[in-house]
């Protein structure tokens, strides 16, 4: 069976691919594959794993050599999902393979956006602490966790994790219905619990029903001064009604760790405002990225190599 994997480099240089080689008969490695290269490189090939390479309908149409697509991440939305259905080529995507990861990094933005690090560093810089006319600063004020409610979207493995850790500063952590499949669904809509968010943290997949959830209605629901973490996907919020909600004062503080477009070629209103002197931190898409996931990623794939077609 031959297997071509299009994007490597996005895995990083330090991650061993022996688990994937010992799954197929030959295993061809791009670093990374331009669109008009991908049907030349996949052309003969069983396999295809990817990580954001788009595989379109039209291209899957002209390899009928294809049996599997791997995918070396938890979303699939860069594939024609539904061609590969009619194609009958099933997609395996990985999931949970950055869970201690991520969820340091969400609790590393709900940390730093409570102290409001981004703003104290900006005054520090700016000579402000030199100048105090005694020993700290005091402005802006500060958010202590213990005792404040946590209300998550996505109550997976991530969700929870991210709700253990919180419960670990004191936090009282809620986890809202997930959007799309409120009927039957026991936990109350994210409608009814943004009024008593004081950190609203984002786990959930980006879909139909989850594009633009935290819009500029549900977030003039949220209490003023709340914080807003996005650690998903871009598009789940309407980042400039959040942008507008921020330099207006409603909100507390915003951390995202994805844009709807990346990498940001052509730039980001969030990117812009950095600039400014708000507590906003955007990370690269890089909560996942510690060498554990990484290499976790590689073994959960082999993994879904190992598995029999149907």
């Amino acid at each position: 069976m031959k297997a071509v994997l299009l994007d490597a480099a996005s895995l990083g240089d330090d991650i061993d691919l022996a688990p994937l080689r010992e799954r197929v008969e030959q295993l061809d490695v791009h670093a990374a594959t331009a669109p008009e290269q991908r049907r030349e490189r996949l052309e003969g090939a069983q396999v295809a794993i990817v990580n954001k390479v788009l595989l379109d309908g039209e291209l899957l149409d002209s390899l009928p050599e294809l049996k599997l697509i791997c995918v070396l991440a938890t979303g699939t939305n860069n594939i024609d999902m539904a061609a590969a259905e009619r194609l009958g080529i099933p997609v395996r995507n990985v999931s949970a393979y950055g869970t201690a990861s991520v969820a340091q990094h969400t609790l590393m933005l709900i940390l730093a956006l409570a102290n409001r690090l981004p703003r104290y560093q900006r005054r520090v810089a700016a000579g402000d602490w030199g100048h105090s006319d005694f020993f700290c600063l005091l402005s802006p004020a500060t958010l202590q966790l213990e005792g404040k409610r946590l209300v998550i979207v996505g109550q997976g493995e991530l969700g929870r994790r991210v709700g253990e850790l919180a419960g670990a500063f004191g936090m009282r952590v809620d986890y809202a219905a997930r959007p799309g499949r409120e009927a039957g669904d026991s936990r109350p809509p994210l409608a009814e619990l943004a009024p008593r968010a004081d950190v609203l943290s984002l786990h959930c997949p980006l879909t139909e029903a989850t594009h633009h959830l935290v819009d500029a209605a549900l977030l003039a629901r949220l209490k003023p001064g709340a914080l807003l973490i996005n650690c998903a996907r871009g598009g789940i919020i309407d980042e400039a009604a959040a942008l507008a909600a921020l330099r207006e004062g409603r909100l507390g503080g915003l951390g995202v760790d994805s844009l709807p477009e990346e990498p940001p070629r052509r730039g980001h209103a969030l990117l812009d405002a950095l600039a400014e002197p708000l507590n906003l931190i955007v990370t690269p898409h890089n909560a996942w990225i510690t060498p554990e996931a990484r290499a976790r990623v590689v073994e959960l794939t082999a993994e879904n190599l190992a598995r029999p077609l149907d």
